[in-house]
């Protein structure tokens, strides 16, 4: 068997019809003929970019190694735990919700889809919509969408660039043009689709009013002041039951490590959002990312040193080693 190694991903580009042509904010090489609106980095398919596991896959790779790669917090130990990846709204998406684990399992599938939203970039007005407005019932957020009026019954936020917004499972949802997402999230890809504009689009009327929750906690999350310590800011973006995201800018090498305060080891995914750096461990050869890219440092490898050059910052998260409450949050 292979010795693992950090694993630069290689992006799958998602076409879809609230997407954008122009992905040069974080893709500045690359062109595109149609409309991306996501770029996947840990889902089941992607593939690694780099060293003798080249072009396997994360499910592959999950299922053959087990918690060497995907460490001992993760809940399936022959599964990728975290799914990350860019969304590119240049349009609005679906008015959407996703299962929490009771109703996913009810469904048959393994687990629900709760996840968050890093803000990466905003143009002034961009929003996107958390759940209902007060006082409105599943009842008549039915009869909206049956008379095309869905939209005006959602909770519209503001938002700008380093907001971090928590979508609980059961969440009515969706995002408003003009920004850039960072969505860390349980691996799931179950969305009920219950509003989509006229779009000529399959929606999930029963099983999506089945899963929405009127009262479902998500809400953007307070942060403290990042701390900078010898050439390197460090933040923890949020702390939630299914992940950790934390955010870095590094002028210096950082030592990091694949277990949390609990001692738990997870696998971590490290996601660059500017400039460049190397990924270096012991006995591997080095990663280089830079923006766009993601990294996969297995759980076995301990103790990883990121190195910039000049600077680079980046978000990495993980499964949490003991069990955390849900994040405080505020609309």
């Amino acid at each position: 068997m292979t010795a693992l190694y950090p694993f630069l991903m290689t992006p799958v580009f998602d076409p879809r019809p609230w997407g954008t042509l122009d992905l040069s904010p974080i893709y500045p090489n690359r062109t595109f003929s149609e409309k991306i609106g996501e770029s996947w980095l840990t889902g089941d398919h992607c593939k690694v970019a780099n060293g003798p596991l080249s072009e396997r896959s994360l499910a592959e790779l999950s299922s053959e190694y087990g918690p060497e790669l995907v460490g001992d917090a993760a809940r399936d130990p022959k599964r990728f735990p975290l799914l990350m990846k860019f969304l590119f709204p240049h349009e609005k998406l679906s008015v959407q919700v996703h299962p929490d684990d009771e109703c996913a399992q009810k469904a048959g599938e393994p687990w629900g889809k709760t996840e968050c939203w890093y803000v990466a970039s905003a143009l002034p007005g961009a929003q996107i919509a958390l759940g209902m407005k007060p006082g409105v019932t599943c009842e008549q957020l039915e009869q909206g969408i049956r008379e095309h009026r869905a939209e005006a019954l959602l909770n519209w936020v503001g938002v700008e660039k380093g907001d971090l917004i928590y979508v609980a499972g059961g969440t009515v949802h969706t995002l408003g043009p003009g920004s850039i997402i960072v969505e860390t999230q349980q691996q799931s890809d179950t969305t009920y689709r219950l509003y989509d504009y006229g779009r000529p689009r399959e929606l999930h009327l029963e099983r999506g009013l089945a899963a929405v929750k009127v009262a479902h906690g998500s809400g953007k999350i307070s942060r403290p002041s990042s701390a900078s310590d010898n050439g390197a800011q460090h933040e923890e973006l949020i702390a939630a039951p299914y992940f950790v995201v934390e955010r870095f800018v590094l002028t210096t090498p950082k030592t990091l490590t694949t277990t949390d305060e609990s001692g738990v080891r997870s696998v971590q995914i490290l996601l660059a959002l500017n400039g460049r750096g190397s990924v270096e461990a012991h006995g591997s050869e080095p990663v280089t990312f830079a923006k766009g890219d993601a990294v996969v440092v297995p759980a076995n490898i301990w103790n990883f040193e990121v190195r910039p050059q000049s600077e680079v910052e980046f978000i990495m998260a993980h499964v949490p080693g003991k069990p955390l409450p849900e994040p405080v949050t505020s609309l």
